[in-house]
């Protein structure tokens, strides 16, 4: 293992990642790798590297967006069109424990690393894939993007407004969702090459994560026949249950459960309503839920958030306030677990990203590189490879690195 990974810590120390993504879809998933103490080599076209480097606001030059997926990596610079530079990367893969890519379904097998290959040369290797709807059925040569997953996963039809639109989710959730499973998928491998000393091909789709998440919403689809309607924030299955008006703004109220809606209707001291026909059971209940919303509301305003959220907490009702991003940044809980870090980012100053959502307490995430400039680490590489001075001034002098 190279001296320059030799100081990192978590539970995937001493595993090398080759990671050939881009964008979101993948980067995020060679990113946690990376925070729990992988080796990830993020390749990148020589003069470009990844258009994300060049996207979103820049602050002194420097892409904030970049800096969200991008942490502990080194970058490599390397033009996969041409054969030398497959030839390095073959090399790459030779000492890799993991490869990560996100092209579409062909590009690999186009560069002479189709399946077959890549299990004969490298059985030793973990391939994980990121694509749009997965590498066979009839869609799998089609692009994807996040606002395309999400509408044809089912998961925009099942947000929004009774009789409204269908909504998507802000966040790109479906290149989120598809990393962490592949993320999953490669150390679930990883534990498997432990014990066959056999590789594996790992894929995810933006489709299927999304279809994977649907959860109760697919169970009710199976059981019932019937397409889920749109709730906006109500629960498709539950009430009360959802945002409700305070006298200074909404608070959100989640009684998950008959017993909940006792302790919240208790707090309310409107215990009664649950002796109104219309009011009996929850399926009662989902049937008048607005006439239930008006009667909570009238209760609801008359004091503040604020006031509420302690009222709730104390009688054991699940509460809180609908924060926007400031709100959550600066919020005690969210500054106590630690979710903002920042990274030394040199002559760019300190950039803030967000923080390690899985806690472990033997060998915790941890920052072990900042976000690399592009092709910061060309040299140290190949030079680890072998690769002489001279070679690598012929390399760059062909724009392969």
């Amino acid at each position: 293992m190279p001296d320059s990974a030799s100081h990192t810590t978590g539970s995937l120390q001493g595993i090398r990642v080759i990671d050939l993504t881009r964008v979101i879809s993948g980067p995020f998933c060679t990113q946690m790798l990376g925070d729990h103490g992988a080796e990830v080599i993020k390749v990148e076209p020589p003069g470009r590297g990844d258009i994300v480097r060049s996207q979103g606001n820049m602050v002194n030059g420097f892409s904030w967006y970049f800096a969200q997926f991008n942490r502990n990596k080194r970058s490599l610079t390397l033009d996969l069109r041409q054969e030398e530079g497959k030839a390095i990367l073959n090399r790459l893969l030779e000492d890799a424990d993991v490869l990560v890519e996100n092209f579409r379904p062909g590009v690999m097998a186009r560069m002479g690393l189709d399946d077959a290959t890549l299990r004969e040369r490298f059985p030793h290797l973990v391939v994980g894939r990121i694509n749009g709807f997965g590498s066979s059925g009839p869609y799998r040569d089609r692009p994807a993007y996040d606002f395309i997953a999400q509408a044809m996963s089912g998961f925009m039809g099942v947000n929004g407004r009774e009789g409204g639109e269908p909504m998507r989710a802000a966040p790109p959730i479906s290149d989120m969702v598809a990393s962490q499973n592949l993320a999953f998928g490669i150390s679930a491998a990883l534990v498997r090459r432990e014990r066959t000393g056999q590789g594996e091909i790992v894929e995810t789709a933006l489709t299927n994560g999304l279809i994977g998440m649907m959860g109760y919403l697919a169970a009710e689809y199976f059981a019932t026949g019937e397409v889920p309607k749109r709730t906006g924030n109500d629960h498709p299955m539950l009430y009360p249950y959802g945002l409700f008006q305070a006298s200074d703004g909404e608070v959100a109220i989640a009684p998950s459960n008959d017993i909940m809606v006792e302790r919240f209707l208790g707090a309310l001291d409107m215990l009664s309503l649950l002796e109104d026909e219309r009011f009996l059971d929850n399926r009662r209940r989902m049937d008048n839920r607005e006439a239930l919303r008006e009667i909570l509301n009238r209760v609801i305003e008359t004091r503040s958030v604020d006031e509420w959220i302690a009222h709730f907490n104390a009688a054991g009702v699940p509460c809180g306030r609908v924060h926007d991003l400031r709100e959550t940044f600066e919020d005690p809980q969210v500054l106590a677990q630690q979710m903002t870090l920042e990274l030394d980012q040199g002559a760019y100053g300190k950039v803030p990203t967000t923080g390690f959502p899985v806690k472990m307490q033997e060998a915790p995430a941890s920052i072990h590189h900042p976000v690399p400039q592009l092709g910061e680490h060309t040299e140290a590489i190949l030079a680890e490879l072998g690769l002489a001075d001279a070679e690598c001034d012929t390399l760059r002098a062909k724009g392969i690195i």
